[in-house]
């Protein structure tokens, strides 16, 4: 019989989904789309690799194998799987038409929804994926500004301005390589040291799982306008959930550019980039941003529906409680095993990662045990708690449970120093991220 979403089961059976794999790993390059969804971020032989079927936070993998979803398509199903509200506006438009010769009527109407509810939101456009609005964002900045040089801080995508800084960076030529740097996130001394008259935009994640301190994100602001540079949000993962208006309402300091994508349409592919009106207006001639796909009409009514449904249920606010529920839930079974020197919950509620210290071992084995363990009590984990409306009491009664059996297994690897014997396939693969400290460039001065 297949597991279902219950405490004390057989590890997952997971045939089928080897199976699959099989068939995808000489022909896919990498096996997947998603790096996040690959099978290099799950325990090897023991997690699914498939899903067929969703419902609210609940999934179903090749096997039949039923879990709660914590990681909810990695960030866009802030609604939950097949929210009625939302597919049935896909329906809806879909009786209608999917892609046009002329312009669609929703890109109005969803372009206004934004414009009142994002502060900055004077100008917006759309695109089909996170990193097409970042790249765009960045052009658009160095052509307002005429300088060339970009700042980063956080994961920006995969095109070739923000690549260049990882250690994937093969295929980027060395000149555009040479042309972004990064800063430390809460080191407002690390971007200063880099600002100078030749930054064309400092581009961050407003938040991951580090809250800002010391006003960092005001003092940003307060550099890039004495810089004469852009300030671009990337809210890919705060836009709708930490606030409607995403981390420029929930802490009242408002970029020049914002780009967004996760979370607008419950997991139709849409991006928006949103800005000041005179800023903007280079994408008027100057700069070419148009595709194919742009006003797709399928995804603008899911993204009208989505901003719809999150306003009329309050949903930032319901992710505020249930994601605090979780994450001082997991803390307080930690102190009570023993095991917050190693393991602790931070961040935002909406969407809080479990840490793991080297006191304990080697985080990427502490994490893949972990893992090992939730998958036998239903839950699909890779690290966070990525929230969506469809987690109520139950979940988060059921996640709690999880939480405990499965620290009680690995405090006892860790005392015994058995985590490695303890994993029953291959640990999960470190991923290249990275957000600091690798390629900050020092002021160079006139």
């Amino acid at each position: 019989m297949p597991n279902r979403i219950a405490l004390d089961q057989p590890y997952p059976l997971t045939t089928a989904s080897d199976r699959w794999w099989e068939r995808a790993r000489t022909l896919i390059p990498a096996g997947t789309q998603t790096l996040a969804k690959g099978p290099g971020q799950y325990v090897l032989g023991v997690a699914p690799k498939y899903l067929v079927r969703a419902r609210g936070a609940r999934v179903w993998d090749a096997d039949g194998n039923e879990f709660l979803d914590m990681n909810m398509g990695i960030g866009p199903l802030v609604l939950g799987y097949a929210d009625r509200a939302v597919d049935d506006a896909i329906r809806r438009q879909l009786d209608d038409g999917i892609t046009f010769s002329l312009m669609h009527p929703l890109e109005v109407e969803l372009a206004e929804t934004l414009r009142e509810t994002i502060p900055n939101a004077q100008s917006v456009r759309f695109a089909k994926t996170g990193a097409e609005a970042t790249s765009a964002a960045v052009r658009v900045a160095r052509a307002f500004t005429g300088r060339d040089r970009v700042l980063c801080c956080g994961y920006h995508g995969w095109h070739d301005w923000y690549i260049g800084v990882t250690d994937r960076a093969a295929g980027v030529p060395a000149a555009v390589r040479e042309l972004t740097n990064t800063f430390a996130y809460n080191d407002p001394a690390s971007l200063e040291e880099g600002l100078d008259h030749d930054v064309a935009a400092v581009i961050l994640e407003p938040m991951t799982f580090e809250e800002p301190r010391d006003d960092f994100l005001q003092r940003v602001r307060d550099l890039t306008e004495r810089a004469g540079a852009l300030l671009i949000f990337d809210e890919m993962w705060t836009g709708f959930r930490f606030a409607l208006g995403g981390a420029q309402e929930f802490f009242g300091v408002t970029p020049d550019l914002a780009t967004y994508s996760k979370a607008i349409a419950n997991g139709m592919p849409i991006a928006a980039l949103t800005g000041r009106q005179d800023v903007m207006h280079v994408l008027e001639k100057d700069v070419f941003f148009f595709s194919t796909f742009g006003g797709e009409a399928l995804s603008l009514a899911a993204a009208v529906a989505t901003i719809r449904e999150l306003r009329a249920r309050k949903v930032p606010e319901h992710l505020a409680r249930v994601g605090a529920q979780i994450r001082d839930g997991y803390n307080r079974i930690a102190a009570d095993l023993g095991a917050s020197y190693f393991t602790t919950c931070v961040g935002h509620p909406s969407r809080t990662m479990i840490s793991f210290d080297a006191r304990g071992g080697p985080p990427l084995l502490l994490k893949s045990l972990m893992q090992q363990e939730l998958l036998r009590h239903g839950v699909l984990w890779s690290g966070t708690n990525t929230l969506s409306a469809a987690h109520g009491s139950d979940e988060v009664e059921h996640l709690l449970a999880a939480y405990a059996e499965a620290l009680s297994v690995l405090k006892r690897a860790v005392d015994n120093d058995e985590v490695r014997h303890a994993l029953r396939g291959d640990p999960i693969e470190p991923v290249f991220r990275r957000t600091g400290d690798f390629n900050v460039r020092p002021r160079v001065r006139a």
